[in-house]
């Protein structure tokens, strides 16, 4: 069956989601959110039904992003990647995002920019690829050549990191810098931002918590405004409960902040959520 690729419209800004694929989480989800009462987790699954499976166990989507407008084209966050990513040893690998950009009539050559909102890997995993997990024109894995080299999979884009993400490398995966970081680097698409920076479409915007320098985009037309969440939210009880915390935020207070800031916004202004983890990838804040 033929991949979907919803789209949501900001003025002529076109935000389009790209699946990678879906799984369970690797531990129980009341483990991740130990402060959530029951009637929270009630409340956020008939929000979010699909986000729990028939065991109960968390089920995540895994999807990144594409923008869209006459300034260019972004890609926010890689997904879990192919089958020798980084995210192998738990997401449910080889992704799908080559299929979801083919099926969104995106070729990877003509993505300017690539947003990484962090490093945790399955937010990275297309990022950089080994010539041997490149697909075909055909949307296959073409494993015909097999180089041993690294290359960025979006071949003509700048990968925007933060500063302060890019420093906490080595506490957050020090094996990312073989296989993601120095790639890019060596390849001269690396780019290092200090806070909230302006896009071709929209900006990037520190939201820092989930890990030291996570970052969301932030897209605007008038009163209506998108922000590519990356993983300011996981799940719909963070949307429903900006203060819960979760187990996996390495600064839990900062996160909060980051999130009430996000989504305190005016009530004369439209917030839509565009979110890598929950069912639907397009919400109304």
């Amino acid at each position: 069956m033929p991949l979907r690729a919803p789209r949501l419209w900001i003025g002529s800004t076109e935000i389009v989601a790209l699946a990678d694929g879906e799984g369970p989480f690797f531990s129980p989800r009341t483990e991740a959110f130990p402060e959530a009462t029951a009637a929270q987790w009630a409340e956020a699954d008939r929000y979010d039904p699909g986000a729990v499976d028939a065991e109960g166990r968390w089920r995540l989507q895994f999807r990144a992003y594409a923008i869209r407008s006459e300034r260019g084209l972004t890609v926010v966050d890689a997904g879990i990647g192919p089958a020798d990513s980084p995210a192998a040893s738990w997401a449910p690998v080889p992704g799908a995002l080559p299929e979801s950009l083919a099926a969104a009539g995106i070729d990877p050559a003509d993505v300017d920019t690539v947003v990484l909102t962090h490093l945790h890997t399955d937010h990275v995993g297309w990022a950089v690829v080994t010539e041997a997990a490149v697909p075909s024109a055909g949307g296959a894995v073409d494993g015909t050549t097999s180089t041993g080299g690294r290359r960025p999979y979006f071949p003509n884009a700048e990968y925007l990191l933060q500063r302060a993400e890019f420093d906490a490398l080595d506490a957050l995966n020090p094996q990312l810098r073989e296989t993601l970081t120095d790639p890019l680097a060596a390849a001269g698409r690396l780019r290092l931002l200090d806070g909230d920076t302006p896009l071709r479409a929209g900006r990037a915007v520190a939201t820092p918590g989930h890990t030291p320098g996570h970052q969301s985009v932030l897209v605007a037309d008038g009163r209506e405004l998108a922000l590519v969440t990356g993983d300011l939210l996981v799940h719909a009880l963070q949307l429903l409960h900006p203060e819960l915390a979760y187990t996996h935020e390495t600064d839990p207070e900062a996160a909060r902040h980051s999130r009430e800031r996000m989504l305190g916004r005016e009530t004369a202004t439209t917030l839509h959520l565009a979110t890598p983890h929950l069912t639907e990838p397009f919400h109304s804040a």
